[in-house]
């Protein structure tokens, strides 16, 4: 019984915290022009 209470508290708090984080929205701001780097630099 404590783990179908634990199971219910922890599933309850991470959708309370999906609501708010869709509730704040995205963040409002622009995306850089310069691409990523997706290899390591080489260092000479």
């Amino acid at each position: 019984m404590r783990a179908l209470t634990a199971a219910a508290i922890g599933l309850a708090a991470a959708l309370a915290l999906v609501l708010a984080m869709t509730a704040v929205g995205a963040p409002s701001g622009e995306t850089s022009p310069e691409p990523l780097l997706t290899t390591v630099p080489k260092h000479p």
